[in-house]
């Protein structure tokens, strides 16, 4: 299993006496730290938004920060710049940063508990503990239930009950993890395990194999001819901190982010038992066994037992046969007369039945993807929200690396309140001329197209943050909503209907708004939104970013049934992200779309013509 196992202070920057954080993820909490107290001050929003890209890199890195210092290859994390990178060499080097206990001497050591609560910003963060002396999450839900946060300027009764609502959202959210970081976990596990010998197959399981968006717990399963090697490299791995149990077949540690890890081996006969068994989920396991109670059998994680004879079977043979083991799941539901329904779609909404009758969904894959239509590329103007860090040529070096057949090289629409109407259509001319260039060099070289496309804010007051006249001049069009979140369900509904309607949009962007473990979705009318989409031929986007896997699952699905075409996007602000791809994926597959839902399946012909593009 793996899990928060309590609450870990990170280590900071700030603090002289503590030895230097290891983890990507500390770090990353160290430099959103340090763009907390430039907010505060109101400093350069350019250095805060710097701050938070460094952060966003770091965490989603595929090697330690520590690990590429030492390597001397700090450049190669994107937003990285040599600003930052000082600092890091003056705290491997010496265990501090005396820049930024500087900083820290400015605020309320207590604002940065604060800052984990969904809805609580650096600001509210600084007044709340600087006002009314508060030290914890702890503290400050004692301060809203005595209604004191009501009382303070700027905040109100509404402020104090989101506050309470956010601070509800925090302790449920304490022991989950975002699908990403517990793949990769799990994947370093794997990696170890694979290599030890006599190991035929390792696999994650639980809500991590079935691609839940948050992961509450994670069992790892060996299938070896020797399993005390297995639990020995297990236990032994460098980043474990504390083992809490281990016996022949069966391991608990603590690693050293204070995740908690179970390992689970078994004989490769049997293996495909325990697969099945510890996959789940729970519903998807109990109507099971009810259909092989009904054939007669019962169900375990070492194989599949016959319980009761018919009048044609022999009473000695039956108690002779014993448990049928299966190395594979193909063969255990294939003995109960199924087919093996992929691992994403387990939650007992339909898959059994599917099972049965031989009509499993053909879901779609990885390698179908030819096309991310929504990235965000390093721009020349001052964008409406957080700016690429890639270039244009290095989004699109990566996407031919990927196999793509086109790519939207995109950004923010460009702030309204730094230009003029007539600014906002020289800027997208100018990178009109800019990707005509990349065609012709690049693209023809590597064979791919590239779009020129920019995501639109939809505004509170119903309307695009650009003119048609300027959506006119781009290729793809994305329009989605970042501010002003709490409207009613009717108010969003028609809000989001705006963009739907538009004839220059073509794709709504992660269309809830929700953040995984920060936020919820806003309320829509999806059977008016669903409706829209289809008369007004709209594509609804499912977003890969790890916060907001957005469409949700249960939303593709019905989008699937009422034939809503879907696009699966990265909304990477730098390449490394473009690999996120496989989340969104993950998301298709447990809404069941299939390839002919998914837009950017296409080969650039048919995409062309399916967009109307004029490219």
């Amino acid at each position: 299993m793996l899990s928060l196992a309590g609450n870990k202070q990170a280590c900071h920057f700030f603090d002289s006496e503590m030895k230097p954080a290891d983890t990507n993820k500390e770090i990353a909490r160290i430099l959103r730290e340090v763009a907390a107290v430039y907010e505060v001050k109101e400093d350069d929003r350019f250095r805060v938004s710097a701050y938070n890209k460094a952060a966003d890199s770091i965490e989603h890195s595929s090697g330690e920060v520590k690990d590429l210092w030492d390597e001397g290859k700090l450049n190669e994390i994107p937003g990285v710049g040599k600003g930052i990178a000082a600092y890091f060499n003056e705290y491997f080097t010496t265990g501090k940063v005396k820049h930024f206990q500087t900083l820290k001497k400015q605020v309320p050591t207590g604002m940065f508990a604060l800052l984990d609560v969904p809805g609580i910003g650096p600001k509210s963060a600084y007044k709340l503990s600087k006002e009314l002396k508060i030290k914890s999450v702890k503290d400050l839900q004692k301060a809203a239930k005595k209604g004191k946060i009501a009382e303070l300027e700027g905040f109100g009764e509404q402020s104090q009950k989101e506050i309470l609502k956010g601070i509800r959202d925090y302790q449920r959210r304490s022991d989950r993890l975002l699908l990403p970081d517990a793949c990769e976990i799990a994947e370093k596990i794997i990696k170890v395990l694979e290599a030890v010998p006599g190991v035929q197959r390792v696999d994650a399981l639980g809500s991590l194999r079935r691609m839940v968006p948050t992961v509450g717990d994670v069992d790892i399963a060996v299938a070896a001819t020797n399993s005390k090697a297995v639990v020995k490299a297990f236990v032994g791995m460098k980043d474990v901190k504390k083992v809490l149990a281990q016996g022949s077949v069966k391991a608990s540690v603590i690693l050293k982010d204070n995740y908690q890890a179970d390992l689970r081996v078994q004989g490769p006969k049997s293996y495909g038992a325990q697969l099945q068994y510890f996959t789940g989920s729970k519903n998807h396991n109990i109507h099971l066994r009810k259909i092989a109670n009904e054939k007669g059998y019962s169900l375990s994680e070492y194989g599949i037992k016959i319980i009761k004879t018919r009048k044609h079977e022999n009473i000695k043979t039956l108690k002779q046969a014993g448990v049928a083991e299966f190395r594979t799941e193909q063969a255990f539901y294939g003995y109960l007369g199924m087919s093996c329904p992929p691992p994403e779609i387990r939650e007992d909404t339909g898959e059994i039945e599917a099972s049965l009758e031989d009509r499993l969904p053909d879901l779609v894959k990885l390698e179908d993807i030819k096309g991310d239509l929504h990235l965000h590329c390093a721009p020349n103007f001052r964008s409406s929200h957080d700016p690429g860090l890639s270039t244009m040529g290095e989004v699109v070096e990566k996407a031919a690396d990927l196999g793509y057949e086109y790519v939207c090289v995109g950004n923010h629409n460009p702030s309204v309140s730094q230009y003029n109407s007539e600014d906002v259509l020289k800027i997208i001319k100018e990178k009109s001329a800019k990707i005509e260039q990349l065609n012709s060099t690049i693209g023809r070289e590597r064979g791919i197209k590239i779009l020129n496309s920019l995501e639109v804010d939809l505004l509170a007051s119903n309307r695009l943050a650009l003119e048609d006249e300027a959506l006119k001049l781009l290729d793809v069009v994305i329009a989605g909503i970042h501010s002003s979140m709490k409207m009613s369900k009717k108010e969003m509904t028609e809000r989001l209907l705006v963009a739907i309607e538009n004839p220059l949009v073509h794709i709504i962007a992660h269309p809830t708004g929700r953040l995984l473990l920060e936020r919820e979705g806003y309320q829509l009318d999806w059977d008016r939104i669903f409706a829209a989409c289809k008369k007004y031929d709209k594509i609804l986007e499912i977003n890969a970013q790890p916060k907001r896997l957005d469409l949700p699952d249960t939303l593709v699905r019905k989008a699937v049934e009422k034939g809503v075409k879907l696009a699966i996007n990265t909304d990477a602000h730098y390449v490394d992200d473009m690999d996120l791809m496989r989340f969104g994926v993950s998301v298709a597959h447990r809404g069941w779309a299939e390839r002919g839902d998914i837009i950017n399946t296409l080969p650039w012909p048919e995409f062309r013509k399916a967009l109307r593009l004029k490219v």
